[in-house]
């Protein structure tokens, strides 16, 4: 035990957790709508459109290479300003504190779709889209994520994650105020740039854990039902080939044909030729062939 209970009060199965996972769904949902009645009038910029499809691929790439692939999988070290930088973008994201998402991954692979996976899909698609975490299977304890505590960087936002969950919002708002420099603006970069762009990345990442482990293409063996989804490895930034992921966990790169977008793997290319990155691991073109299964 850490004495995290004391530190996270959002944390646990009471109703003060889902009460803050609730709102956390909800509110970017029902503004999602209100962008949408305000889009059908026009009420959108240019300006407005920029900031969701930045901070979206701002925020996926912390999630998918920071939290996914760094934090929870190794496979890939990062200089201390990436390193930072990418947990910041992860957080960002409004989906938990750097240790408990990567813990609480690093538990859905080792129970991978038996019991004690965090959100399998064997206890139903709702249960694994969203329904896991209102039931408080977010991991804040254990030897995972005490080892993920000892990292100064993630112990940093870890710690003051409600301050970031609140510059979530805030961030894309000022940035429309400084552009345009009006009030109106300062609250369409929230909408747009704040909770739309978060509604997105919610359910593009809960999609990786429901439809990604129901629907696709197996073309490794792997012990689970992760499969390949050729939309969600397009809006996941890569994430969607997870049956490659699962078969693979530690490889940085998650699309193995030219054909599979990985944003992640694109944006890791010149962090390498940098030196900003490095300890890479990808799969060896014999190490991917000795797992291909019989029939993909």
């Amino acid at each position: 035990m850490t004495g995290v209970e004391r530190t996270y009060p959002f944390q646990g199965k009471g109703a003060l957790h889902k009460l803050a996972v609730t709102a956390a769904s909800v509110i970017p949902l029902a503004l999602t709508v209100f962008a949408i009645v305000r889009l059908w009038g026009l009420h959108v910029s240019g300006l407005d459109i920029a900031l969701l499809v930045g901070m979206h691929i701002f925020g996926g790439l912390g999630i998918s290479l920071g939290y996914h692939r760094m934090l929870t999988h190794g496979a890939f070290r990062a200089r201390t300003p990436v390193r930072a930088a990418l947990v910041f973008a992860g957080i960002l994201s409004l989906q938990g504190g750097p240790a408990s998402w990567a813990a609480t991954h690093r538990r859905h692979h080792a129970l991978a779709d038996q019991k004690g996976d965090p959100h399998s899909p064997l206890e139903g698609l709702f249960h694994a889209h969203w329904g896991w975490m209102w039931k408080g299977n977010l991991v804040h304890e254990g030897p995972a994520f005490d080892r993920l505590m000892r990292d100064p960087v993630v112990r940093f936002f870890q710690r003051t994650q409600a301050i970031w969950y609140a510059f979530t919002f805030l961030l894309p708002a000022l940035i429309a105020f400084a552009v345009v420099g009006t009030w109106p603006a300062f609250f369409q970069g929230m909408l747009w740039g704040g909770a739309v762009r978060i509604f997105l990345m919610h359910h593009i990442t809960w999609s990786i854990n429901s439809i990604c482990h129901a629907w696709g293409t197996r073309p490794y063996e792997s012990p689970d039902v992760a499969r390949n989804n050729g939309i969600f490895g397009w809006l996941g930034y890569g994430e969607g080939w997870h049956n490659n992921h699962h078969a693979f966990p530690d490889s940085a790169y998650l699309g193995h044909r030219w054909w599979q977008f990985d944003l992640g793997k694109y944006v890791l290319q010149p962090l390498r030729w940098f030196r900003l990155v490095y300890d890479v691991r990808i799969p060896s073109r014999a190490e991917r062939m000795s797992r291909r299964a019989s029939r993909a």
